[in-house]
């Protein structure tokens, strides 16, 4: 793959309006984009479905997580939506539902591990034993073991979690700041070329971009950096 189909920009923004000039200013230098809460709640997932339309490759952000029949039901209907990529909750039994649901289909399914804004006292806060590192790795391989595309950590986890789901399955990181930027809300950053180094396959980069004066050149910068690590 090239830096292209694997930079994926959140479209963390309020509303259609801005996420519609988003692109529009991106242009067909990015392919791949991520829709999330915030602009699902704003009419985002009509939206979706107008991306994929017009060629775009869409990262579905919904982390679901519900009974079995739910689960199952909602990714039945995400799957005629010709979304690329769908976010759940890294729990087993939501995993092989969802799995199950989507078998057949080209919607790759990424078990989230734990939130690149945790660290080890919010893990433990959330009723965990453990730290993030040892929760990530062993969600890895629940999700390996169900059969899922692939799953969503931080780029610190991406060597180990690779070891443990191998090759084949994408590993896409949130989180990713460009050196100098601002880590905001986010505990666990790394660079774009840091992380493509480390083994993840996707790279997904919001605020970077779509805060920037010009998102065009940041967009353009990324892909640049992307491209020497993909190099090396």
């Amino acid at each position: 793959m090239s830096a292209r189909d694997r930079l994926i920009v959140g479209l963390d923004v309020p509303t259609v309006a801005e996420a519609e000039r988003t692109v529009g200013a991106l242009g067909d230098t990015v392919l791949f984009y991520k829709i999330g809460y915030q602009l699902v709640f704003a009419g985002g997932l009509e939206f979706a479905r107008e991306l994929a339309r017009d060629g775009k490759k869409v990262f579905l952000d919904m982390k679901l997580l519900d009974i079995d029949n739910t689960v199952a039901k909602g990714v039945e209907n995400i799957v005629k939506m010709g979304m690329s990529m769908l976010t759940l909750h890294a729990y087993p039994k939501a995993m092989a539902a969802a799995v199950a649901a989507a078998r057949g289909s080209d919607l790759c399914l990424l078990g989230v591990t734990v939130l690149t804004s945790m660290d080890a006292g919010d893990v433990i806060d959330a009723g965990y034993d453990c730290d993030p590192r040892t929760l990530v790795l062993r969600r890895a391989g629940q999700a390996r073991a169900a059969g899922m595309g692939g799953i969503v950590c931080s780029a610190e986890e991406a060597a180990a979690v690779r070891g443990i789901v191998g090759p084949e399955l994408a590993i896409v990181t949130p989180g990713i700041r460009p050196a100098g930027s601002d880590a905001g809300d986010q505990k666990r950053v790394m660079t774009p070329a840091d992380a493509l180094s480390a083994g993840a396959s996707h790279l997904v980069v919001a605020r970077p971009i779509v805060r920037a004066d010009d998102p065009l050149a940041a967009a353009r910068a990324i892909l640049a950096e992307m491209d020497g690590a993909l190099t090396n």
